[in-house]
């Protein structure tokens, strides 16, 4: 049984950092596509970020690029999001998601491509 199991949200002010985490168990952790959505209330989930298996490749969103740096340690089976320059429009609810496969495509910034999720951690900025 696949779980995925995220931590580190919080409140945040604005222009702040703050990390959140996901813990996958239940599958071969290297061999998955691992990736990071977002959903904020009343709007369609957002993909945020994507890494390959083993970490040599990496997507983001438009929105995050440059602020926003997705990571994963192999050994402890974790995927990490550092969140830095954060803006009251990042508030929402922050998803993990994994995909079998360790190769990353560039359609893997689409939800439907994702096999497994969590069940989310909020991350609120304030103004």
């Amino acid at each position: 049984q696949v779980q995925l199991v995220e931590s580190g949200g919080g409140l945040v002010q604005t222009g702040g950092s703050l990390r959140v985490s996901c813990a996958a168990s239940g599958l071969t952790f290297n061999m998955l596509v691992m990736g990071w959505f977002r959903q904020a209330p009343g709007k369609e989930r957002q993909f945020v970020a994507s890494i390959s298996g083993s970490a040599i490749m990496d997507f983001y969103g438009d929105s995050v690029e440059g602020r926003f740096t997705i990571s994963r340690d192999n050994t402890a089976n974790t995927v990490y999001l550092e969140m830095n320059s954060l803006k009251p429009e990042d508030t929402a609810v922050y998803y993990c998601a994994a995909k079998r496969g360790a190769t990353l495509v560039r359609q893997d910034n689409h939800a439907e491509r994702f096999d497994y999720w969590g069940q989310g951690t909020q991350v609120t900025v304030s103004s």
